[in-house]
């Protein structure tokens, strides 16, 4: 006989609300969706979705906006009248 495993996640209450009602329509649980991706990882020893992670280049770009430095536009017209496009 196999035992069964608990897995427990905290997430914000509003996105756990929001991905129920999605899985709902679709005829899904949090425990189906929790299972399908868990034998995928363990199967294929990967995510079944791609991850994207920004490279190098955006990060330093990114750690510098936080800290304040870098330039920053109020709209994509702004931004596109600054580099003359």
């Amino acid at each position: 006989m196999i035992a069964d495993a608990t897995v427990k996640a905290r997430i914000p209450q509003d996105v756990k609300d929001r991905a129920v009602q999605a899985l709902e329509k679709i005829g899904l649980n949090t425990s189906d969706v929790i299972r399908m991706v868990m034998m995928r990882v363990a199967d294929e020893g990967k995510l079944p979705f791609e991850v994207k992670t920004p490279n190098k280049k955006t990060q330093i770009a990114m750690s510098e906006l936080d800290s304040g430095k870098g330039q920053r536009f109020d709209s994509v017209d702004a931004l596109f009248d600054d580099l003359g496009i």
